[in-house]
């Protein structure tokens, strides 16, 4: 599995990507959110990536943050919501808006990106709220609980990635008073907690 790209950005042209790593161009497809936080082409660039691999061809996809990527990843474990579909989602929504949908029951909005209609929306808001608080992105009834600072972030990629769980990972960084910190700092006292 290919989990991080860091390159020369080549050439964008929304939603395909070309990264120059070492002399060796990936192509990347990305949703727009990601796009629209990219440098200029030549820049160096790094993307959270997702490799989906099918009889036909290996797909790589790329995410500006590991929120985006995670949802990704849940979206295509819902039936009928293939890669095509996941990057218009999140491309027709941000992470907090998509999290907003599912905790409001807002169908309607989700009906307007396109490729979703009534009875995906409904499958979404429906299989989806189970999964976001797998992941800690629903804490409670109307309430989004998820650590949204980018060290927050990094950190809970890495711990997910030591093999704890990603609801255990969100109750830890939340347990820790993370002001200030940057993510090394913020793993160490992470781990320092759970070896209590």
């Amino acid at each position: 599995m290919i989990g991080f790209i860091r390159g020369r950005l080549v050439e964008k042209k929304a939603p395909l990507l070309l990264v120059d790593v070492a002399g060796i161009g990936y192509e990347i497809e990305v949703p727009l959110s990601t796009l629209y936080e990219l440098p200029n082409i030549g820049q160096e660039v790094a993307l959270k990536t997702h490799l989906l691999v099918r009889e036909d061809a290996h797909t790589l996809f790329g995410f500006a943050s590991e929120p985006e990527r995670s949802l990704f990843r849940n979206l295509l474990k819902i039936s009928g919501v293939g890669a095509r579909l996941a990057l218009a989602i999140l491309s027709g929504t941000s992470v907090d808006g998509f999290v907003r949908c599912v905790e409001e029951d807002d169908t309607a909005s989700l009906i307007k990106i396109p490729g979703v209609g009534k009875k995906t929306a409904e499958r979404l808001v429906m299989e989806m709220r189970d999964r976001l608080r797998d992941i800690g992105q629903i804490t409670g009834a109307g309430k989004s609980g998820r650590v949204t600072s980018e060290p927050a972030d990094e950190a809970f990629g890495a711990l997910v990635a030591l093999g704890y769980k990603p609801a255990e990972v969100t109750r830890m960084i939340a347990n820790v008073d993370s002001a200030d910190m940057d993510t090394e700092e913020l793993i160490r006292q992470v781990l320092k907690q759970a070896a209590r």
